[in-house]
């Protein structure tokens, strides 16, 4: 336990970045769900709106501190070429 007043302090404010944190990684979550519904629903065009949907979003979470730039870049990666398949 914190003992310090500066302890406890940080504490607080880690406890406040890690629900806006979790507020943040749930909506980039959201929107990657809506992007594989359209993918397993075979959805052309809708898959190609979620999918400009998603991008800002992941960057989002990059410029957040949620996730790797790397990661974020693979994500965005693989999906463009699973909507891409589709429209084949």
């Amino acid at each position: 336990m914190a003992n310090s007043p500066q302890a406890k302090k940080r504490a607080r404010q880690i406890a406040r970045r890690t629900e806006v944190n979790k507020a943040r990684r749930s909506r980039i979550r959201t929107f990657l769900r809506k992007l594989e519904e359209a993918i397993t629903g075979g959805d052309v065009k809708l898959a190609a709106v979620a999918l400009k949907e998603v991008q800002p979003e992941l960057m989002r979470g990059v410029t957040k501190g949620i996730m790797h730039k790397n990661t974020a870049s693979r994500k965005m990666s693989r999906l463009s070429a699973r909507v891409k398949a589709l429209s084949v």
